[in-house]
């Protein structure tokens, strides 16, 4: 089957197409230009066609959370509720926990890869291999070094799933590891961490690719140590993530990332969603503790913040009408870039040979649902 979508702007990735049809064939773009004359005709009012959102940092939404007792079906869950806000592939993400419960979520992510559950990326997991001092909302009791039996384990989860992110403080695991766990396949990321610039360059050295949450939870650039933050700004191998909602970072600070970022590696939009998303909740549990949801944010009673009260489709429209980046760079910084970050190919655009999961959005870039 054929199928030609007309009425909207299309945006390949790169470029915005005008009066032009989006044409599809079973599950890939197969031309962008005159609608076949076989094709089944779809006519749009309007808006943008884009290349669907990737989220790498997914911690939950529909009022589930990614830990103890997540199934596979939760794992569909929660990419259901986040394509509802644009999302066509994600990596839910475990954060600090006990080896038991990391294993019965690698279990379950890998239930689900072979179930092909639609926006199932594979998994992030965000700890335990952390820094005390920037634990955020980490649980310290939790947090411990890497061992042989944490690498066996993360070498192994990788053959079963399409891809696994492992964030880690590059002062707590050592080079030596991470070349060990990259060699395996493993995508693997700096964050809450209170590294030094030196210490931080030979964890990047060694074969970490990217940084969490930039600025939040990691060393921050100084006159004499540039730190974590500087560290992924001056390396042009690293890809970090940054959750742009108004609260996390400054926006001059994220002008200031934008403007000095060493390439090819870029910056790239995450949710860091908790189980709020698409739900009303006004508060939720993590490791015993209540975070509570108010004026925008997810906190602990004492104010840190654990997570974001965010979905992808909001950091766009964020990055866009409040930050004032160009719109395809917006949108770029939301598909493009952390599909290129992971090596999700097929993913990120619109073109020929591209995997047909476009997204159609009004003028306020609000989700729309294709017909």
């Amino acid at each position: 089957m054929t199928t030609a979508y007309l009425g909207a702007r299309i945006f390949d990735g790169e470029a915005f197409h005008d009066d032009a049809a989006l044409v599809i064939e079973g599950s890939e773009v197969v031309a962008i230009g005159d609608a076949p004359v076989d094709a089944e005709i779809v006519r749009l009012d309007g808006g943008l066609l884009v290349p669907g959102y990737i989220d790498l940092q997914v911690n939950g939404g529909a009022g589930l959370l990614v830990g103890p007792g997540t199934t596979a079906a939760d794992l569909g869950t929660i990419c259901r509720t986040h394509a509802r806000f644009g999302v066509v592939g994600l990596l839910p993400t475990l954060i600090t926990d006990t080896p038991a419960v990391t294993d019965a979520v690698l279990a379950a992510g890998a239930t689900a890869a072979r179930a092909g559950t639609p926006g199932f990326l594979g998994l992030h997991l965000e700890g335990p291999h952390l820094s005390l001092a920037r634990k955020g909302a980490h649980d310290p009791r939790l947090i411990r070094p890497m061992d042989e039996s944490d690498l066996v384990r993360l070498e192994r989860a990788r053959s079963t799933l399409p891809h696994l992110l492992v964030t880690v403080a590059a002062e707590t695991v050592t080079p030596e590891q991470i070349a060990r766990l990259t060699r395996a396949g493993v995508i693997v990321s700096i964050g809450h961490s209170d590294a030094s610039f030196e210490v931080a360059a030979a964890a990047i050295q060694a074969g970490a690719t990217m940084a969490t949450h930039l600025f939040n939870a990691m060393s921050q650039v100084g006159n004499r140590d540039p730190g974590v933050a500087g560290a992924a700004l001056h390396h042009g191998g690293v890809w970090a993530g940054l959750i742009a909602d108004g609260i996390h970072v400054h926006p001059a600070t994220i002008g200031i990332a934008l403007r000095s970022k060493a390439g090819p590696g870029r910056i790239f939009l995450v949710s860091d969603s908790m189980s709020q998303a698409g739900t009303d909740l006004t508060c939720f549990e993590l490791n015993g503790r209540t975070i509570f949801r108010k004026d925008g944010a997810l906190r602990l009673a004492d104010g840190t913040l654990a997570g974001a009260d965010l979905t992808l489709d909001a950091a766009v429209r964020h990055a866009h009408f409040s930050l004032g980046l160009p719109l395809e760079e917006a949108l770029r910084m939301a598909s493009l870039y952390p599909a290129q970050a992971i090596g999700a190919t097929g993913l990120g655009r619109v073109t020929p040979g591209s995997v047909a999961r476009p997204v159609w959005l009004d003028d306020g870039l609000n989700v729309r649902t294709l017909p």
